[in-house]
């Protein structure tokens, strides 16, 4: 994925302004609490400037000092109750924010966690991270400090520029026409702002890939040789990314000055013209005072609106990228998926290409009864782990179908299908929490006897036993560290707790020791009796103990039969299978490793 690319759906500007306000629907009178009271600290702020020019016409009009200590009194007052009222919007506002913010990162975890797994693996980890983390964060600091500072100054920017107008609308028309300059430069920045920020936060997301991919496969990428060329790509994307950001620096570095410079020009402009007004007798100097100092106070709101745009524009472009996900396509058929009649898998004419390779998969035909034990054997590249994917519904077959009860497995709901199918492969999770946290995830209603007969089933009970806290053992930053065998029989035991009819086992035990991953099979086995289990069989000794055994060779199922009739056939399989037999050494390897 390159910087401009965008795997993962960015949301336009009509969706943007509707799920902004979306969010301020769903907390409404926080909002409208907010815009009350920072109306109030507005209208408190203006009564200085018109008492500074009460009091200037007075004093030349002759009148004693009365006419200066009582206004004096009332703009203390008005001061004091514009501090507390704006401290006390600031206050409903971060709330606001705070709140609304929740909501965001509830939606984008929902989000996230209804993506098929064929998007994620796309798009890469790397967009999705950047977007959960920094440009949540951007949002996040928009909506608990921009977006409520940015409503005070806008409500009193208003309400000053009012203000003037109600002194004398053309001295009003004259201030307004001194912002010009500054509408000019804002249009300006506000036209290359959006697509200069979505640059940046693709080249963010684009280094995120390239950081986690590497770290991830890390030994692949010593055992290749291929430091030259990951270190070569990570040039390119901090190249990338250093090209965006100095274009939004560009964007800034002409917009500010360019804003600072014309600050002064409104409040010159109604001094000179007040002037010219008042020695014609148009206006009084109270009122060309008065009108000058709220354009001075004007500026305050305005710098701070401002300076707030850039920080807008960040957020929005962050905004745009975290409400794409609901454009993403979802990992469910869009609710009332049918239900399967039963439990038969059946593979119809499959074929399937990667999208940056050949065709994988050739034409597969396969029927998997009801509680049989499959396994699936061939060398690397065969295609078996492509077949266990499509069987899973985590890819969908260019060609052909695969259904289970007659319903393709690609459009069961994730709830639906999690019931009839689920793959376990030998990547692993270990959630933060306790070991019981990490289990309930599979069944969140299974009591702790459930828990510990799941342990028990995959022999990770004596091991759990002996933590601190047994299941109330925290695992994982700050608590005790699971390695992978460990993790895996996690994986495992929360496969015994969602009791699916269907188990498809690609190299979930490969972590494992083989006489552990052995016993672990087959305590698995007897667990499952009754469902289907499917094996993409590493070792043969998990061909044996199945019931029938497909073998497949260069996308196409060449064999398929029980153990013994594939032996004395003579072919593929028996080959294999004096191989494996005959060198111990091997460990039981059939060389059937990596993607197939």
């Amino acid at each position: 994925m390159t910087a401009g690319e965008q795997l993962l759906p960015v949301a336009d500007r009509s969706r943007v302004r509707r799920a902004t306000l979306r969010l301020v629907r769903a907390d409404g009178r926080a909002f409208a609490a907010a815009l009350l009271l920072n109306a109030l600290a507005a209208g408190a702020g203006l009564v200085g400037p018109w008492l500074v020019g009460r009091i200037i016409d007075e004093v030349r009009a002759g009148h004693g000092v009365d006419a200066v200590d009582r206004p004096a009194l009332w703009i203390l007052l008005c001061s004091v109750a514009q501090l507390l009222l704006a401290r006390w919007a600031r206050y409903v506002g971060h709330r606001f924010g705070e709140r609304t913010l929740a909501r965001v990162r509830e939606e984008y975890v929902e989000r996230v966690l209804a993506l098929p797994a064929s998007a994620v693996e796309r798009a890469g980890t790397g967009d999705l991270t950047a977007r959960g983390t920094a440009d949540v964060a951007t949002v996040g600091t928009t909506l608990r400090d921009v977006g409520p500072d940015l409503l005070v100054n806008g409500v009193q920017a208003l309400f000053v520029l009012g203000a003037v107008f109600a002194l004398d609308p053309l001295l009003g028309l004259f201030g307004l026409l001194g912002l010009t300059p500054i509408l000019l430069a804002l249009r300006w920045y506000l036209r290359r702002a959006r697509d200069g920020y979505l640059a940046e936060g693709a080249a963010t997301s684009e280094i995120a890939e390239i950081v986690a991919s590497t770290a991830a496969g890390a030994r692949t990428v010593e055992a290749f040789r291929l430091r030259g060329r990951r270190t070569a790509a990570s040039r390119d994307a901090l190249e990338t990314s250093r090209r965006t950001r100095f274009r939004t620096l560009f964007l800034r570095t002409v917009f500010f000055p360019a804003v600072e410079v014309t600050y002064t020009v409104p409040v010159a402009g109604v001094l000179l013209f007040g002037g010219w007004l008042h020695a014609r007798g148009g206006v009084g100097v109270g009122a060309v005072v008065a009108a000058a100092l709220y354009l001075r106070q004007f500026t305050e709101p305005l710098d701070q609106i401002l300076m707030r745009v850039e920080q807008l524009q960040s957020s929005g472009a962050s905004f745009a990228r975290v409400e794409g996900l609901a454009r993403a396509p979802r990992g469910d058929a869009g609710g009332g998926s049918p239900v399967p009649v039963d439990d038969r898998i059946d593979v119809r004419g499959v074929r399937y290409a990667y999208e940056r390779g050949g065709e994988v998969l050739r034409g597969v035909e396969l029927t998997v009864r009801p509680g049989e034990r499959l396994a699936v054997v061939g060398p690397s590249g065969a295609g078996k782990t492509t077949l266990s994917r499509l069987l899973a519904g985590i890819d969908r077959p260019g060609s052909g179908t695969v259904t289970v009860g007659g319903v393709p497995v690609a459009e069961l709901e994730p709830e639906v299908l999690r019931r009839q199918v689920v793959l376990v492969t030998q990547e692993h999770h270990v959630f933060l929490g306790t070991v019981r946290e990490n289990l309930l995830i599979a069944e969140p209603d299974a009591t702790d006897a459930d828990l510990w007969a799941a342990l028990g089933a995959v022999g990770a009970d004596d091991w759990v036993r002996a933590l601190p806290d047994g299941l109330g053992t925290r695992l994982g930053a700050g608590g005790c560290r699971t390695d992978g065998s460990q993790a895996q029989q996690l994986a495992l035991a929360r496969v015994v707790l969602a009791d699916p009819h269907t188990l498809i086992l690609d190299e979930a035990t490969a972590l494992l020791d083989p006489a552990t991953a052995r016993h672990t099979e087959r305590a698995l086995a007897a667990v499952l009796r009754g469902r289907t289990v499917i094996a993409i069989a590493h070792r043969l000794h998990t061909a044996h103990d199945a019931d029938r055994v497909a073998v497949m060779e260069n996308g196409l199922l060449t064999e398929l039969g029980t153990h013994e009739d594939l032996v004395t056939a003579d072919g593929p399989y028996a080959a294999l299978w004096h191989t494996w037999h005959g060198d111990t050494g091997a460990a039981g390897d059939t060389g059937a490793t990596g993607k197939g």
